[in-house]
């Protein structure tokens, strides 16, 4: 959509080779996730960092996210899609905070200060699809 002045701020498709695999080890297979949409600086000029996902399956041995931290704040949301039942997560999500473990069971958005470690992430089940967006104020996931 670049024909106009602002069509360039409206992406369609996620960025090309988003790369996260450095702290991402096990990247699960089609079957059991989807990338939606992955934006950053280096796709589009001055914009801040957004990842969107699709999960459809679970699995208590794959970790999805090793634990990290980041010179910047973050927030994580899960959320649900039984239409009758919004806030029921429709699986389990093991999130780990710092030394915290906590079972999410429930749609929600989780707000983790700059510089706290966080994560491992595992999609321990999934009965209905979860859809998952993480973002940040700054130019990139990882910096590099």
């Amino acid at each position: 959509m670049t024909e106009t002045k602002y069509g360039k701020y409206i992406i369609t498709d996620p960025k090309p080779n988003a790369r996260t695999e450095e702290i991402r080890p096990d990247m699960p297979t089609p079957d059991t996730y989807t990338r939606i949409m992955y934006l950053d600086d280096e796709y589009v000029k001055g914009a801040f960092y957004l990842d969107c996902n699709w999960f459809w399956k679970g699995s208590d041995k794959q970790v999805r996210v090793k634990q990290h931290s980041h010179d910047f704040d973050e927030v994580l949301a899960f959320f649900g899609t039984d239409p009758g039942n919004p806030q029921d997560l429709c699986g389990e999500i093991e999130l780990w905070i710092e030394d915290e473990k906590h079972i999410l069971t429930r749609s929600c958005a989780v707000f983790v200060p700059r510089g706290t470690k966080h994560c491992p992430l595992i999609i321990r089940r999934v009965d209905r699809p979860i859809f998952e967006f993480t973002t940040g104020p700054s130019t990139a996931w990882i910096k590099r």
